[in-house]
């Protein structure tokens, strides 16, 4: 098409459009001088006066009602469907005589990534002109919007919609990581930066609703899409999808859909694509994991859009219930925006679901349930047509059709489209979109999403001063792929890890690349079941390796993923490292030299050799554009890793389901000793907890405050610590507050996760942060699926990790009904832990710390202490008071109720308090207990550590 025929073209009555010559030299945009276009406003239908509906000043209500009143069937069910862009389903670029003819000539209700640059997976950017320079880009979209505003009968604008969970997606934009590495920076004001520059270069670039952020809670570290999320921490994905959205719909420059609604990640077995069925959960993981997102965005950031799953949940297709899209989204949640289908949700339901007889059908279920526009790829005629029949034949009230119509220009005027249908900035678009200003924000969030996995010896950083030679190996050391997926820019610079490993030695030592193996070998995944020896090819591969490592003073391996390993629909059935890049690393690491290990990838790994055997491990996960940089950045010590871990590690796909937040001794493991003479059958615990991350630096948690330390309904609670740096360089901590329901009507998580900060301290410096809980952060949602903050005590937990715990205290609750439903009167104190057979009363006298008081007992009594999880006890200490002369026995209980006697004693306390400690072989254990078998003792005190009661 050429440049005369870009800017104008004949569109049924042969109407010619005025338009400035070459929209890459006009800094503005401008419709030309049509006569609808007056002062002020839009005469959209045409009839040379304002309606209400054109009316700027008129509340949107009014507006959208006065419109909806105009409206045609056809140009209301227009507005119901989706219109992929060009390549995808339109043919076209830009409009031409031809549309006057299509169904779109009553209008549609979106063009969804229209000229973004995407063709299809593996294939190359787009190279329609129109594609790039971004001014061109938004003169074109502006031009497919006139179309709609000045050739349809209405002029009803179309929303223009695409993806960008890492940055717009368009062949040029600011590249960001991919959405999990975003997770890892726990850092909201940067997310919202990330927010702001994502709806701006899209608004500039001609877009008006970008599809992002991805508010999924990742539940199985196998799933495909795991490089897509924040994390699995629901109150985290929350936390920073309110940032994203807040940042993104800022001064209402674009809308925010998030997807995908609800219960898409809870996928067992890490299915996914057409065999995505039943996430198999309770209604209380529903509630509290996949739930808790979507309600505090929309509750706090009044998100406008949102995007239906492709998945059922209890058997019924989220996309056809009225439970999920209606009562729940819209009448508990307040959602206000637009609901749009995933691809094929809607179709779905009669060729995979089989809960509908054809697509007719489903179009009726769909519409019933709440939805209100229907994007895949197909032509907009095939969900339109049937809706309009379903309309004609009484299946479907037309007051039905209105009500979901209506929330869609609530939408469209909520975002200024009807006052300010065009992008007319050109020249802003050319300034900002992938500017030099936001790169600064790119490269903070790759830096700042980088994880320390493993530093023995301080390993890292590397010494630039002494080293002279360095060797950089794996198949992921010289790749841009991974910032270069679908869902973001496609075709930016993009600086690899050894790129910026050479511009980081240049001149101070030399830098020898060689691959070593191929992300997969030949016959992967079928080699993640069955392993074959090398063949010849992957051998000298691996001697070369070996060979360039043994010249060299380090070896930096950078291994991991891609997108050949990991993406939509590449879910994995291991989580080691794939292909032959163990053996690369096995055999270089068998050199002798020094090693250091970046992980590029989109999912937790299983890298337990590395872990026992490598010195220093960094996930680096997809890092952007600026990856490369960053990486180097770290691992010579121009910039102190941060990030802490988001999902957790398991050993082996064997743990899974292994996340969290997690239930009460979920991943206990029971026996203990390895080998034939041992009883342990599973390998426990993770290789990596969640909140995991090291530095090179060092930092003290000290004065934990709670105040009140009792509150009440409407009142909140003041948590507060001090936190230092106490090492020699500057660096970044991320302060986790957690907290765990003492007693409950339900099991309780072990720790939910309810604040934290990303802080930045000098050597020596200390900050004093403050948290607040309100009792809603307290609640749980009980055995009626009811969200409810039940009264009692919450133990709360600071600390840099979920597993590494600095500060722990007590914060009350109270209602002043201390009934729960199933009338039994709470306990707070903090001998529920204890279980004492007799004299109970008095059991709580064994960790008072008073030597004046004790439990006393007889042959056959016992008293019992519970553990916390994960713990293995292998000693126990013991007060016993003067006068104590009998026989004992030290048992350890696994679960069950079924004890098992570790130590026979006897004490004789004749000449006052004896303090014992007894030593005994240890196993992961749920109870301790002390039985007395012959005579009589008073207990003073027990010492274990790991009791359930110790702060």
């Amino acid at each position: 098409m050429t440049l005369a025929c870009c800017i104008s073209f004949l569109a049924g009555n042969a109407s010619v459009y005025a338009q400035d010559p070459s929209p890459s030299t006009s800094p503005t945009y401008s419709p030309g001088k049509n006569p609808m276009y007056r002062q002020g406003w839009i005469d959209f239908n045409k009839n040379g006066k304002k309606d209400v509906y054109e009316d700027p000043d008129e509340a949107i209500d009014r507006r959208v009602e006065d419109l909806l009143s105009q409206m045609t069937l056809d140009e209301k069910t227009c507005q119901m469907a989706t219109l992929y862009g060009y390549q995808r389903v339109l043919s076209d670029d830009l409009p031409n005589a031809g549309w006057k003819k299509k169904i779109w000539k009553d209008g549609i209700g979106a063009i969804d990534e229209h000229l973004n640059g995407f063709v299809s997976w593996g294939r190359p950017v787009s190279k329609n002109p129109n594609v790039w320079p971004a001014s061109r880009h938004a003169w074109a979209i502006n031009e497919v919007q006139r179309f709609f505003v000045e050739e349809t009968r209405l002029g009803i604008p179309t929303d223009f919609t695409n993806e960008g969970i890492r940055g717009v997606e368009a062949a040029k934009a600011t590249n960001f990581p991919c959405q999990l590495g975003i997770g890892h920076t726990w850092n909201r004001e940067l997310v919202r930066q990330i927010g702001r520059i994502t709806g701006r270069e899209g608004r500039l670039l001609g877009y008006t609703n970008i599809y992002a952020p991805i508010l999924d809670v990742a539940r199985d570290q196998r799933w495909g899409r795991c490089e897509e999320v924040y994390g699995e921490c629901p109150f985290l994905v929350a936390e920073l999808g309110v940032e994203m959205v807040k940042g993104m719909q800022d001064q209402g420059q674009i809308i925010s859909t998030g997807k995908h609604y609800l219960g898409y990640s809870n996928n067992k077995g890490g299915r996914e694509g057409m065999s995505r069925s039943d996430p198999q959960m309770s209604p209380g993981e529903m509630e509290f994991v996949h739930v808790y997102p979507w309600r505090e965005v929309i509750k706090r950031a009044n998100m406008l859009g949102a995007m239906v799953c492709l998945n059922d949940y209890n058997g019924e297709p989220i996309e056809s219930s009225h439970y999920w899209l209606t009562e729940r989204l819209r009448g508990e949640m307040g959602f206000k925006g637009y609901l749009v289908s995933d691809s094929d949700a809607v179709e779905y339901m009669y060729f995979k679901w089989f809960t509908a007889p054809d697509l007719k059908d489903s179009v009726r279920q769909s519409v019933l349930a709440g939805l209100n526009v229907r994007c895949t790829f197909r032509s907009p005629d095939s969900y339109i047509q049937p809706l309009r029949e379903l309309v004609k034949e009484g299946k479907i009230d037309e007051k039905v059709i209105d009500e979901r119509v209506r929330d869609i220009l609530r939408v469209k005027m909520a975002a200024g489209m009807f006052d300010h249908p065009y992008q007319s900035d050109l020249a802003a678009a050319d300034k900002e979109v992938n500017s030099q200003e936001n790169q600064k924000y790119a490269l903070q969030a790759s830096r700042e999403s980088l994880v320390l996995l493993k530093n023995d010896n301080k390993t890292l950083p590397l010494n630039k001063k002494s080293l002279k030679k360095i060797a950089v190996i794996g198949p992921n050391a010289d790749v841009k792929s991974y910032a270069l997926l679908h869902y973001g820019p496609l075709d930016v610079d993009v600086t690899t890890v050894l790129e910026g490993i050479r511009n980081k030695a240049e001149g101070k030592a030399t830098v020898t690349y060689v691959k070593g193996c191929e992300l997969v070998d030949d016959n992967w995944p079928n080699s993640e079941i069955i392993r074959e020896p090398l063949n010849e090819k992957e051998q000298k591969g691996i001697d070369e390796a070996v060979k360039v490592a043994g010249e060299n003073d380090v070896v930096i391996m950078v291994l991991g993923g891609g997108g050949r390993t990991c993406g939509e629909n590449k879910s994995r059935t291991s989580l080691e490292l794939p292909g032959r890049q163990e053996d690369l690393l096995r055999a270089v690491h068998a050199t002798g030299k020094p090693v250091v290990l970046v992980l590029i990838n989109g999912r937790p790994l299983s890298i337990n050799w590395a872990q026992k055997k490598i010195p220093a491990i960094l996930e680096a996960w997809y890092p952007g554009a600026h990856g490369g940089t960053a990486v180097a950045d770290v691992l010579f010590g121009d910039y102190n890793p941060g990030g802490k871990l988001t999902m957790t590690f398991p050993k082996t796909v064997g743990q899974i389901p292994f996340n969290f937040p997690t239930k009460v001794a979920a991943q206990l493991g029971h026996g203990s000793g390895t080998g034939p003479r041992g009883n342990l059958t599973l390998v426990n615990g993770p290789l990596y907890s969640f909140g995991h991350g090291l530095s090179y630096t060092t930092f003290h948690y000290s004065d934990l405050g709670i105040s009140p330390a009792t509150i009440k309904p409407g009142q909140n609670a003041t948590i507060t610590c001090t936190v230092k740096n106490t090492g020699d360089c500057a660096g970044d901590e991320v302060v986790q507050l957690y907290i765990r329901d003492v007693l409950s009507s339900v099991t309780a998580y072990e720790k939910v996760l309810r604040g934290f900060e990303r802080i930045h301290l000098k050597p020596g410096e200390s900050k004093k942060l403050n948290f607040t809980l309100k009792p809603e952060d307290l609640a749980l949602v009980n055995g009626k699926g009811k969200w409810v903050t039940e009264p009692g005590q919450f133990k709360i937990m600071v600390g840099t990790s979920s597993d590494k715990i600095k500060l722990n205290g007590t914060l009350t609750y109270t209602d002043g009904n201390q009934s729960k439903a199933g009338g039994d009167q709470r306990e707070t104190n903090l001998s529920n832990a204890l279980i004492a057979s007799a004299d109970e009363d008095k059991a709580h006298h064994v960790i008072d710390r008073k030597k004046e008081t004790f439990w006393p007992a007889k042959s056959g009594d016992y008293i019992t202490m519970t553990l916390k999880e994960n713990i293995t006890p292998q000693k126990i200490g013991v007060d016993w008071n003067q006068g104590s002369n009998a026989d004992f026995e030290i048992q350890l209980s696994s679960g069950g109720g079924q004890f098992l006697t570790v130590y026979h004693g006897t004490i004789h306390a004749e000449k006052g308090m004896e303090k014992k400690t007894y030593t005994f072989p240890g196993m992961v254990s749920s109870d301790i207990r002390v039985l007395i078998t012959k005579g009589k003792a008073e207990v003073c005190e027990l010492h274990v550590d790991g009791f359930m009661g110790n702060n």
